[in-house]
């Protein structure tokens, strides 16, 4: 990305308004390709690298906005080294003592264990409280993100809910849903986390 493009983004962020999720896009799609490379260089699944990579545009957008980001490097720079962190974090989880032994003996392995009838029963029984700890916790991000996120999950696309919900664009819906999710995910942690 050249220095123009990039004073271009970071502008339009610092900005505000309804143009900058505009430029959270542009932001976004600027270095995708890090997913690919980053499956490759640390050997994670696709689908972890688009989670760290959405989990980094939306610190950067945050650090842009409150004035963290001071253009000491290059935004490209910047979004490689938060990205490559947050790679490494990952698998220093994975090889810790405690994620050898949850990813050696996970429920589903344990339940495979059991006679049909009673595992049909357990994965019922895991799921429905699964799901009830996702939709207590939808209680507690907004109204707005919860009805979003609940038609995104009956499977409406970006369109139709912005449509539905009287959003901007498609766009709009999917930045606002990474924040929603974002939201989600943080307070599922904060309950993992008591749990431990």
């Amino acid at each position: 990305m050249d220095p123009a493009s990039e004073n271009l983004i970071l502008n339009g962020l610092r900005s505000g308004g309804l143009s900058r999720h505009l430029f959270e896009k542009d932001l976004y799609k600027a270095f995708f390709y890090l997913i690919r490379e980053a499956a490759k260089k640390y050997g994670i699944e696709t689908e972890e690298a688009a989670s760290i990579y959405s989990d980094t545009i939306i610190a950067i957008i945050k650090n842009i906005i409150s004035g963290k980001f001071e253009g000491r490097s290059s935004l490209k720079t910047y979004t490689y080294q938060i990205f490559s962190n947050k790679c490494v974090d990952l698998l220093r989880k994975k090889t810790t003592n405690k994620g050898k032994l949850e990813n050696t003996m996970p429920y589903d392995s344990l339940v495979y264990e059991l006679p049909d009838e009673t595992r049909s029963v357990i994965q019922a029984l895991i799921a429905k409280d699964e799901r009830q700890q996702v939709m207590d916790r939808l209680q507690e991000i907004g109204d707005k993100c919860k009805e979003l996120l609940l038609l995104f999950e009956e499977g409406y696309n970006d369109k139709e809910i912005a449509g539905h919900m009287k959003y901007q664009s498609a766009n709009v819906v999917k930045t606002t849903r990474l924040r929603c999710l974002e939201k989600l995910k943080l307070k599922l942690v904060r309950i993992l986390h008591q749990n431990e």
